[in-house]
């Protein structure tokens, strides 16, 4: 609108003079070349926050921060994308400035989001219809908190695992409950080897959206939720190994889901992932 209104307020004070018109010309050549910048693509920009932390398990599995960086990767090759990878929550607060999902993979994120010092901002966030996806543990609440923090928690991301309440590790089918889903867009099911939560507990408004057998019984482990006001959120028990973030079909699924609850379009064919295989391995320098 400005560029518009001041192209017209130029143009009646120059009227034909060539050498006005030339320098007419050559600032608004100046004024796209600008606008073609980083600082002026930002602010048409999906901004996408990834919070992880410090390890805590085993190398190869918990990698919170290197599996944040690479599906910030990935997201890049779905258009005008921003992403920043957070050790804990962001001490900036510029940081959290147009954010439009969050994605946290870390230890029980109900204590760290609403037990924390930065509990107001993220409820302010929330308000507003910002995303919210957790990963693995991420999705979960203690059980001694479970009271306290169950139920505004659960209005937050729609369901939950209480930890530690049952846990399996073995091979299982990872089954589409909602194939039309756009979580679901383009990958099909295949056999996962994970570590399972068993018994999670899932709102009634939320939709279920994958499942394994574990302990020889179906178990949710990912479920998709419309917050009242607008906002989306996404939460799955997955992700204990990280070869698994390495496999196509289990980072289109996380990728649409982070798409999804940023409200982007996911593509039919589910949103493109494909990394190098660099890009994709775990640093030599990671390991303890």
């Amino acid at each position: 609108m400005w560029r518009r209104q001041n192209d017209r307020r130029v143009a009646t004070s120059t009227g034909d003079r060539p050498e006005a018109n030339r320098r007419v010309a050559v600032l608004l050549w100046l004024l796209m070349a600008v606008c073609g910048n980083s600082a002026c693509r930002a602010e048409d920009a999906v901004k996408v926050l990834f919070i992880g932390k410090q390890p805590d398990h085993p190398f190869a599995t918990h990698m919170y921060l290197h599996t944040g960086g690479m599906l910030a990767e990935c997201l890049k090759l779905s258009g005008n994308i921003e992403t920043v990878v957070s050790d804990g929550w962001p001490k900036d607060a510029e940081t959290l400035a147009g954010v439009r999902t969050i994605v946290l993979y870390m230890t029980p994120a109900a204590e760290f989001l609403l037990d924390g010092p930065h509990r107001a901002e993220f409820e302010a966030m929330m308000k507003r219809g910002v995303g919210l996806v957790t990963l693995h543990w991420a999705s979960s609440v203690h059980q001694q908190n479970l009271e306290r923090l169950g139920p505004t928690w659960m209005g937050y991301l729609g369901g939950t695992w209480v930890s530690n309440v049952g846990l399996h590790t073995g091979m299982s089918p990872l089954r589409q409950l909602a194939p039309d889903h756009p979580v679901s867009r383009g990958w099909e099911e295949y056999e996962l080897h994970d570590e399972y939560y068993l018994n999670p507990t899932i709102g009634e408004k939320a939709t279920t959206i994958l499942q394994v057998m574990a302990a020889d019984k179906p178990v949710v482990v990912g479920w998709a939720f419309e917050r009242d006001g607008g906002g989306r959120a996404f939460g799955t028990t997955l992700g204990h190994f990280y070869r698994n973030f390495q496999r196509e079909p289990f980072r289109k699924m996380i990728v649409n889901s982070i798409l999804w609850t940023a409200k982007v379009d996911v593509p039919k064919d589910g949103a493109p992932v494909n990394l190098a295989v660099e890009q994709l391995a775990l640093p030599e320098a990671l390991k303890k």
